[in-house]
């Protein structure tokens, strides 16, 4: 997903009205309430995968909190094999979260009056769900910085939950696909996608950032294709904008 916003507009209207109390943290919380929904979905195929890769449920519920990121997860899922490629798991992971680095600069313009501590916990929690709604937060004109911490904790709560269920119901549900809990992931982010649509010019960033990352998943290895589609659309988004 490429996203551009105007810096220079945001840091003289943003970050100089942006707030951070529990009126903003509850905003998030409420939005983020349906697309939880969907974000337990795909947690409890986490927690099924993880169970027969062989974690127990300590260890899946350790990933999900401390790690606390589903595309992670998942790729770390499909290299967990004895004995553990610890390297590949955490090149392949880092790859993966690379794109919070696009996401965080995208909400510097608004977070970077706010105290340390209520940026880090905030950023702790941020998910791409809560990154796009707090995103559509600020675009509608909202400047509660509480917005990303109230969605993300919503998101965090399910998640963790939906693993500890999937683990539990890991020994009678061997394949989530047969209830179609694998579409939850694509069916969240499509509703996510719609929701920054603004009209035929969002067509080119789009779509250069489909065909980059179509055409790095093809040529580069691993999970490069994430990071060079986000930052493919966003320079041209950027470039757009300019002229």
């Amino acid at each position: 997903m490429a996203v551009t916003i105007n810096i220079q507009e945001a840091d003289s209207d943003g970050a100089d009205r942006v707030v951070f109390d529990r009126k903003g943290i509850l905003e998030g919380a409420r939005w983020t309430v349906p697309i939880a929904i969907g974000i337990f979905a795909y947690g409890i195929v986490f927690g099924v995968l993880a169970r027969q890769a062989g974690l127990s449920g300590l260890e899946s519920l350790l990933m999900s909190g401390l790690v606390f990121a589903g595309a992670s997860q998942f790729a770390a899922l499909g290299l967990w094999i004895a004995p553990l490629p610890v390297a590949a798991i955490v090149l392949t992971t880092f790859v993966v979260n690379l794109r919070h680095l696009l996401m965080g600069a995208a909400l510097r313009p608004w977070l970077a009056g706010l105290k340390g501590w209520q940026k880090f916990i905030s950023l702790f929690v941020m998910n791409d769900e809560s990154w796009a709604l707090t995103m559509g937060h600020f675009a509608r004109g909202g400047s509660n910085g509480g917005f990303l911490l109230g969605s993300g904790l919503v998101a965090f709560v399910a998640w963790t939950g939906a693993t500890i269920v999937g683990q539990t119901l890991g020994s009678a549900l061997q394949d989530p696909r047969a209830l179609g809990l694998d579409f939850a992931f694509s069916a969240v982010f499509l509703g996510l996608l719609v929701g920054f649509w603004k009209g035929r010019g969002d067509l080119l960033p789009w779509g250069i950032a489909a065909l980059v990352a179509i055409v790095a998943a093809l040529w580069l290895p691993g999970k490069w294709y994430i990071v060079a589609g986000g930052i493919a659309g966003s320079i041209v988004g950027a470039i757009k904008r300019d002229n």
